[in-house]
């Protein structure tokens, strides 16, 4: 799914920290240019058939053209976003190395682990990154700094372990996050090319999640997304059902084990 970012036209990008101690997916790519920086906690994240196990000190390139998702996030996750507009890569990235920032998708390695030294210095930078966003100059001028380090820092970080995905597991992950409606075992591992009990077993294996848990938190991720952005006053159970939750009850089981609280208590908040 393509996201689009509401930057304000006279900014090369922007820099935010993101927490989510709901531990909901989200799935995306974007025009821009994306870096994460780990702070805190550990996740995972599939990227295309690339399993990273992410932690602290863990800096990720993801490119235009890569969708992502990051799920099994531990409660105290957090990490630094960075986005980095096409138009100052181009003007910046000048030589031959820098010039892979230019590319849409990114064949190698995406993720490796920043020294401790590096790692603080990335976390001071992209704070003031994200303080300088009011002047324009300076933010701009920031951001061109924070590439052309950060890829250069990248370079020679510490390897990752990484294990790549069965290609029939990524084939049914992609059709629980592109899919509201319901998608039973049995319908994927037809569509997937592995008997249920494999593909079942599988997807454990190398995702760390069951399938009824990934797609529970797909309809999750909708149902926030869609919630969140809702404009024309819909109800919970209708946001719900739109999600691909086939019944209240189902819903409010999930909401509690994703979220932590009720979707009631949920709405109090949202309204504070």
């Amino acid at each position: 799914m393509l996201q689009r970012l509401k930057l304000p036209a006279e900014l090369d990008g922007k820099a935010w920290r993101y927490a989510n101690p709901a531990g909901a997916n989200r799935r995306h790519h974007h025009a821009e240019l994306e870096l994460n920086l780990v702070t805190r906690g550990t996740g995972t994240y599939l990227l295309g058939i690339r399993h990273y196990e992410i932690r602290r000190g863990d800096l990720l390139w993801l490119f235009p053209a890569q969708e992502h998702v990051l799920f099994e996030q531990t409660a105290d996750f957090e990490m630094w976003v960075v986005v980095f507009r096409r138009r100052m890569i181009r003007r910046v990235a000048t030589d031959a190395r820098a010039r892979a920032l230019l590319q849409r998708s990114f064949s190698k390695d995406a993720c490796r682990r920043l020294n401790q030294h590096d790692l603080a210095r990335f976390e001071e930078l992209f704070a003031e990154l994200a303080e300088d966003a009011v002047d324009p100059g300076l933010a701009n001028a920031g951001l061109a700094y924070a590439l052309l380090q950060a890829w250069r820092c990248f370079e020679h970080a510490g390897e990752v372990p990484m294990r790549e995905v069965h290609p029939a597991v990524e084939r049914a992950a992609r059709l629980m996050m592109e899919e509201a409606g319901e998608c039973g075992l049995n319908a994927l591992a037809k569509q997937a090319g592995l008997s249920p009990s494999r593909l079942s077993r599988l997807f454990k294996q190398q995702t760390g999640s069951s399938v009824v848990e990934f797609r529970n938190r797909q309809r999750m991720e909708r149902f926030l997304n869609g919630y969140e952005d809702a404009t024309g006053g819909s109800t919970l159970l209708e946001a719900a059902l739109e999600a691909g939750f086939g019944s209240y009850p189902q819903f409010h089981r999930v909401f509690r084990q994703v979220v932590g609280c009720s979707p009631g208590e949920y709405q109090r908040r949202r309204k504070i």
